[in-house]
């Protein structure tokens, strides 16, 4: 089995990531590249929604400000010899608007998501928000750990007030600031999952900034609403009505996604989110010579060569550093 492990050295955090399993290499040599390598987190999905696995590298299109790139580097999340190490903050709403049986289906349900990734290269923190955030547990992969973090689920028996995006805000800087950047020489994927209801009241951190502290670390945000919400605001459709947190982009401009609970699928719906977050590939080019220190920003756009494919990309950019 090859063992190809590409090196990203990152002068700016002292600190150097090799990608494992280049698809594009043709040696077993490590190959060295600087800090202009921009590298980007993306999923596939099929009509269904459903992540799709085995791409390939030639699978991909990269556009930088319209004008294509090649792909210079290209690794799979989950493949045949290896996972790619996961970095999960669950951020758990805990107000005074979630029922007392959604909070315990809650706490059964992240069993099922933890199991599903028990064999995985994954660590994982879990905080709290209504009033205020806590951290309940910092990153760990330690199962009676976790357990005794779940009994610690409490609602907060006052104020109404869901501080959604500050909890957010601070599950970004939670893996900024605690999660490995790599193991393995492999680098970490990073991800929050947000279970609330849907109304966030009462923030300090604006959404837009939020989304900016995301791409600027490289953080998924998937989203997961739970009942009390849809029973209030099923339309016509009988579709739920878009929460704020949908209007906001925040999961859209992330690469994440958001989930709808409903009364009989928090199992199943826990352990498809595993799947999702888990099934990303990992796109890295370099940008063109004369905007890689001009300091601006510039977009990116990946696109699928399979059109009957979509495809959901972690940030929808980057900004060069300055001379």
């Amino acid at each position: 089995m090859r063992n190809i492990l590409p090196a990203l050295q990152i002068f700016a955090f002292a600190v150097i990531f090799v990608l494992a399993g280049n698809a594009l290499a043709q040696s077993d040599e490590v190959i060295k590249i600087d800090t202009d390598l921009q590298t980007f987190d993306v999923t596939a999905t099929d009509a269904a929604g459903k992540p799709v696995r085995g791409l390939s590298a030639k699978d991909f299109k990269i556009y930088e400000d319209g004008q294509e790139r090649p792909v210079e580097f290209f690794e799979q999340t989950q493949k045949a010899n290896g996972e790619r190490p996961i970095a999960i903050v669950f951020a758990l709403d805990v107000s005074g608007s979630m029922t007392a049986g959604e909070l315990e289906k809650l706490r059964d349900a992240m069993r099922v998501f933890i199991s599903h990734l028990a064999n995985k290269n994954a660590s994982f923190a879990i905080t709290t928000f209504g009033m205020n955030v806590k951290v309940l547990q910092s990153f760990t992969n330690d199962s009676d750990r976790l357990e005794r973090a779940f009994d610690k689920l409490l609602r907060e028996p006052s104020g109404l007030s869901t501080h959604t995006y500050d909890a957010i805000d601070d599950a970004v800087r939670l893996l900024d600031r605690k999660a490995p950047r790599s193991r393995g020489q492999i680098p970490v994927k990073k991800s929050v999952i947000v279970v609330t209801d849907g109304f966030p009241v009462g923030d300090t951190v604006a959404p837009g900034l939020v989304i900016e502290r995301a791409n600027k670390s490289e953080v998924s945000v998937f989203t997961v609403t739970l009942p009390s919400f849809s029973k209030v605001s099923l339309a016509p459709s009988r579709k739920p009505l878009p929460t704020p947190l949908d209007v906001s982009g925040l999961t859209d401009k992330t690469g994440g996604k958001n989930v709808y609970a409903t009364d009989k699928d928090f199992d199943s719906l826990f352990r498809a989110l595993a799947e999702d977050v888990t099934a990303s590939y990992l796109l890295a080019f370099y940008p063109a010579e004369e905007k890689r220190r001009d300091g601006r920003f510039h977009s990116v756009k990946i696109e699928l060569t399979k059109k009957d494919l979509t495809v959901r990309q972690n940030r929808s950019g980057y900004t060069s550093a300055g001379n």
